[in-house]
């Protein structure tokens, strides 16, 4: 027994060991790439700006952070990505000291895909950096005002989640600079701040509107008796409820409200009220009684999302209503006109500002970004620089470069390159729309690219042409028009993996095309609950409909066909369902209740068959909807007959929005959570939070892999698109059980490399800082290694690069770190010229390796197509890799030519080598003249004299001799140079003409190197008839001369 017992504890002890965390500092040089787009922005929920210096703006996303600029929104820098969520709902400056900022998290905006927070933050230095101060659970919080004269007092006004019941929403109060807070109103659990606003003459002066609301899965409801419109005139000690009786607010049910005081006249109160008749209200005697002023469709809609008025502080007759566009009213509500229709600024509109000291000065924040306008809204500049786009999914083609496609919340369906051959970045004019709407997944079509599949919200898909702009409408019909086909807003669809033109879409039930969606024909039935209580999309919205289809459910929201065998098709449903058909679809198994702890109708959106065996499953499920945000995900081998839950809160920060395993390494799958991103290499045993390059908290809402170059492509729900090229170390480290390699240095394989042509981009070559681009992977021979090296000063790598018949045909070296490390090769070959500095760099040794080492090699013509051995010598230690070096998979080109082109290059360095050797006699000449002169300086000897006049002579000569190489010296300023060839730029001629070629050199290459061979001739012979007349007298005019260093110390003693 005891020796059972010591087996047990040897077993977990080892497991234990397996399982243990990888440190991640080993990767630090791996850093994801933020490759856009920014000219989808994503929805911006709040805006404060330094009122006495509106070029300082802080802008906060829906789930992208926080961002600052200090050019008056020409750049952006995000400010807020160490911090543990990125959702951001209020900002408020301390206007007196504007290094005091405030930060409320979580959306105040409960749409069905907003999200969560975590609490309160405040900076002291202008938002270098952060401190939390509290209020976790509160969710969300939608509005934050620092006292004016205080920054240690601060009110909170905490909307709370819209998916429960809690206590932890209500407006708080600190007077300690967040040390301490009090809720000082509180209405109940269903009931939060759906506004808050300060009298700008009196800060004891607080409305605040307690919104009652609740999101289900199915259903939204806007509105309630607990619901209402509150004051305080002593800073939140004592409220008072406003009233229909007594202060003229409507009767029954109240909603969300809008509220505004112009600091021009604060005894006017502005009230925009959701109930039984949305309207516009207005007091003019501070809040006592309110009168209905405008119930006109102008006023605004849609009270849930958007339902905010703003008054111009030196006008309070001119107010602006934000809702699916924007209104102005310069007559105190009575009427207005659009000021922001549906064009020229993307509609929706969430966040305004209005400079206090220039009213003129507003910035917009809407689903699409962020947008300013310094003449009050004439015209408006758009800060294409915010990359907080939401995407809902991501896929790529095969391309070279291949294509990233995804959609957005709110702002479209699109595609663009994850790498471009172009200078500069990846600029917004390279992305291309292909359906509009909110959009949800692209499918490239895997046998042309020019062609695939777009959707947008509510189980809209279409067939898009890239080339055209043309959409051909595919969205499966049902045979029985009677049957009504329930699609999610964020519906389903799946390539098979087996035929090109067969793909799957969902609604209900699983529909299958094998004519790329010409014809659909269903082979499943009703996979979901079909509980008729919660198909309540037609009455949603509460007080005020909102019927968007964004409540559609009891539906498919995840497809995964297997790679493997064609007849296995799984499917997750919105209420919990997770069926698999192991026939094709004829006959189906719903295996959720063998999700080991995940509650009953969570949503199981994403399902990942494996590539290895049609058994294995990966499945991310989360209940957040339900007010639950633990992380849930699991997997199977066996087809589903039994689950291992993978991720929990114990082991990630998040509830879980993806999974992708590794098609080359089953044990690196990669999982994304609400706050971020996590990798395993120990096949989900343990997961390691991955944070080089990429925001800590960010929503890692999807992922793929592009397959032939290793690339993970990363969907972010609030900060776009991310690239973490070549991830071939990882799989070494899945490989080895996340063990770090043994050997002090490791070459990692090395993905192909391209001989690009790389041209200026689209539009401006000088772009200045307005325009963005988006972070561009380096150009050339992408080399990965490993050091496991404990001492502290490092060696240096030597990389020796050898062609197929074993000639070393490069030299790079350069300073390694622990850990990861990358170097790039700029694919050419050393110069076989004998000459200092060469035809080019130093070969791309990697950050500057040539500058850190002190090591240079010239390059010279470009490698040969081919497969290359790259060897990596450390100290005593090597390793070795190879790497494939294509041609321009544009360019049409034959080895012969490129062969008989590198040969001619190298007879031009031999000339070279002849050129250099005559040059290099001239340079020690000219050092021996100043040799000479150094000497004779200051010694007033006759001998010293006349030396120091023959070394003055023979520079004379020595110049002139050199310019039978460069051309006359021209004396002057001002551009000077000869415009007539001279030998030295001969030498270039022919190298220039035969580089920007593909075909072997013909008849003007070889007669440009005839002529430089002649102009180098006749001027080596000028050297030589030098060197051997008034060089050789010189010479022994200087070995002649006798000078006495000594001189002027004896003229000294005398």
């Amino acid at each position: 027994m005891k020796k059972l017992y010591i087996l047990i504890v040897a077993a977990l002890f080892s497991l234990g060991i397996q399982a243990q965390q990888v440190n991640m500092d080993q990767f630090k040089s791996m850093k994801a790439r933020s490759i856009g787009p920014g000219a989808m922005s994503g929805r911006i929920t709040a805006i404060d700006a330094v009122h006495e210096n509106p070029n300082t703006i802080y802008a906060g996303s829906a789930s992208g952070g926080l961002w600052k600029s200090t050019s008056g929104g020409i750049t952006w820098e995000p400010i807020f990505d160490k911090e543990r969520v990125h959702s951001i709902g209020a900002i408020s400056i301390y206007q007196k000291n504007p290094n005091i900022i405030w930060v409320g998290t979580g959306e105040g905006n409960p749409r069905n895909s907003l999200n969560m927070g975590y609490g309160v933050y405040r900076s002291l230095d202008a938002g270098k950096t952060w401190q939390l101060m509290g209020l976790e659970k509160t969710r969300a919080i939608h509005r934050i005002i620092v006292h004016p004269d205080d920054p240690n007092t601060v009110y909170v006004g905490a909307i709370g989640s819209p998916w429960g019941e809690q206590a932890d929403r209500g407006v708080y109060k600190t007077t300690d600079g967040g040390k301490t807070w009090n809720k000082i109103l509180y209405v109940d659990t269903k009931t939060g701040v759906g506004e808050m606003i300060m009298d700008p003459n009196n800060p004891n002066k607080i409305f605040v509107n307690m919104w009652q609301h609740r999101r289900y899965p199915w259903f939204f409801e806007s509105g309630g008796e607990s619901s209402g419109l509150y004051v305080t005139q002593d800073g939140g000690e004592n409220w008072k409820k406003l009233n229909a009786e007594d202060n003229g607010l409507p009767k029954g049910n109240l909603g969300r409200m809008g509220l505004a005081i112009s600091k021009a006249n604060s005894s006017k109160i502005y009230a925009l009220i959701e109930s039984s008749k949305n309207a516009l209200y207005v007091s003019e005697d501070g809040g006592e009684k309110f009168n209905l002023l405008n119930t006109n469709a102008e006023i605004g809609d849609r009270p849930f999302y958007y339902f905010e008025i703003y008054a111009d502080p030196k006008n309070e007759n001119r107010i602006y209503t934000l809702y699916s566009r924007v209104g102005i009213s310069e007559d105190g509500g009575k009427t207005f006109r659009q000021l922001l229709e549906y064009e020229g600024v993307h509609p929706d509109h969430h966040a305004w500002y209005i400079n206090p000291v220039d009213p003129s000065l507003l910035i917009d924040g809407n689903d699409g970004g962020l947008n300013i306008s310094r003449d009050m809204g004439k015209t408006w500049y758009f800060a294409e620089g915010l990359t907080v786009g939401q995407f809902y999914h991501i896929n790529v083609d095969n391309e070279i470069p291949y294509n990233v496609y995804g959609g957005m919340q709110d702002n479209g369906s699109w595609t663009g390159p994850a790498y471009v051959w172009k200078v500069d970045g990846i600029r917004n004019t390279y992305w291309q729309e292909v359906s509009f709407g909110d959009g949800f997944d692209v499918v490239s079509h895997p046998a042309d690219s020019r062609y695939g599949y777009t959707m947008s919200q509510g189980g809209n898909v279409s067939r898009f042409d890239k080339l055209t702009g043309h959409n051909r409408t595919v969205r499966p019909t049902h045979p029985d028009k009677d049957v009504f086909l329930r699609f999610n807003w964020n519906a389903a669809i799946a390539q098979d993996p087996h035929d090109v033109n067969t793909v799957y879409y969902a609604s209900q039930f699983l529909h299958k095309s094998t004519d790329s969606g010409e014809t659909w024909e269903i082979i499943s039935p009703d996979l979901t609950t079909n509980d008729s209580t919660k198909q309540k999309q037609q009455t949603t919205g509460g007080l005020t409909f909102d019927i968007t289809g964004a409540e559609n459910h009891t539906t498919i929201i995840a497809i995964a066909p297997s790679p493997v065998d064609k007849n296995v098709i799984w499917v997750g449903t919105d209420d919990g369902n997770l069926q698999v058909t192991q026939d094709g679809g004829k006959t189906w198994t719903n295996v959720a209740a063998k999700l080991t702890g995940l509650p009953k109708a969570s949503w199981i959106p994403q399902v990942q068959a494996s590539k290895y065996n049609a058994g294995e499953v990966w499945v991310v499920a989360n209940n957040y909807r339900n007010n639950d945000f633990a992380a849930y995900a699991y997997y199977s081998s066996d087809f589903g007959k039994t689950f291992t839950r993978i991720a929990d809160d114990s082991k990630v920060w998040g509830y879980t929005l993806s999974i992708k395993q590794d098609p080359e390494e089953p044990n690196l799958v990669f999982l994304g959570t609400e706050f971020g991103l996590y990798v395993s290499f120990d096949k989900a045993k343990t997961w390691n939070k991955w944070e080089h390059g990429y925001p800590a908290a960010v929503s890692t809402y999807d992922m793929t892999i592009q397959e032939r170059e290793a690339d993970l492509v990363i969907g972010t729900f609030g900060r776009a698109i991310y690239v973490l090229d070549d991830i071939r170390p990882l799989r070494a480290f899945a490989k080895n059980g996340g063990k770090a390699p043994a050997g002090k240095i490791t070459a990692f394989p090395s993905p192909e490399a391209y001989q690009a042509e790389v041209q200026q981009p689209h539009g401006e070559r000088f772009a200045a800082n307005a325009k963005y681009s988006g972070e561009n992977r380096a150009t050339g021979g992408r080399m990965s290694y490993f050091i496991n090296d404990d001492k502290e000063k490092l060696d240096s790598v030597t990389i020796k690069i050898y062609n197929a018949a074993g000639e070393q045909i490069r030299t790079l070296k350069t300073l390694p770190e622990k850990g990861v490390n990358r170097i790039i090769w700029n694919l050419d070959r050393k110069s076989t010229a004998e000459m200092t500095g060469g035809f080019g760099g130093g070969g791309g040794q990697g950050g500057g390796g040539a500058r850190r080492t002190g090591f240079f090699e010239p390059s010279g013509g470009d490698a040969l197509p081919g497969t290359y051995k790259a060897v990596f010598v450390y100290g005593s230690d090597s390793s070795e890799t190879s790497i494939k070096v294509n041609s321009d998979p544009r360019i049409k080109v034959q080895m012969a030519d490129l062969q008989a082109k590198d040969a001619f290059l190298k007879k031009v360095e031999t000339l070279s080598t002849y050129v250099s050797t005559a040059t290099k006699k001239l340079d020690e000449a000219q050092k021996a003249i100043d040799k000479v002169n150094t000497l004779t300086k200051d010694i007033e000897t006759p001998e010293a004299k006349a030396l120091a006049e023959a070394a003055k002579e023979i520079k004379k000569k020595l110049d002139t001799t050199r310019e039978a190489f460069t051309g006359p010296k021209m004396d002057g300023q001002g551009i000077v140079r000869s415009l007539y060839p001279t030998t030295m730029t001969r030498q270039f001629a022919p190298r220039s003409y035969a580089n920007s070629s593909y075909k072997a050199p013909g008849a003007t290459e070889e007669r440009l190197y005839s002529q430089a061979k002649d102009a180098a001739d006749e001027a080596i012979a000028k050297v030589n008839e030098f060197m051997n007349g008034d060089w050789k007298a010189f010479e022994e005019k200087v070995k002649a001369t006798p000078i006495d260093l000594f001189e002027n110390v004896t003229k000294g003693k005398d």
